[in-house]
């Protein structure tokens, strides 16, 4: 829905700089130009968070289903880290050679 929606506004926006008679058809091109990077560069940025916060929720996903996660060289479960929802952070638990280790649930796979 999202992307009909700035279709919509893109087009307005062409359609409002077809009226704009003083600007001459170089600078028309440019604007084009610039309006088209932007909108394109906001749909790669939006396209590569969606891909990260799904890898994410994958980590998350397995370890809350008592799998073993890599992390760099480590690896997790839930006997030695609990993770923390709110920051999406392993920590080390108590009693284990890993108290107080904290590691982001964006570097493990």
């Amino acid at each position: 829905m999202a992307y009909l929606i700035g279709l919509v506004v893109v087009g307005l926006f062409f359609l409002v700089l077809h009226y704009f008679t003083e600007l001459t058809q170089m600078q028309k091109s440019v604007v084009t130009g610039v309006a088209l990077f932007f909108v394109l560069f906001a749909l790669a940025f939006n396209t590569y968070t969606d891909a990260q916060r799904d890898k994410m929720l994958e980590v998350v996903t397995k370890f809350n289903q008592n799998g073993t996660i890599k992390c760099d060289t480590l690896d997790l479960n839930n006997t030695n880290f609990t993770l923390s929802i709110g920051t999406y952070t392993f920590i080390g638990k108590e009693k284990t050679p890993f108290h107080g280790q904290m590691i982001s649930v964006s570097k493990c796979e």
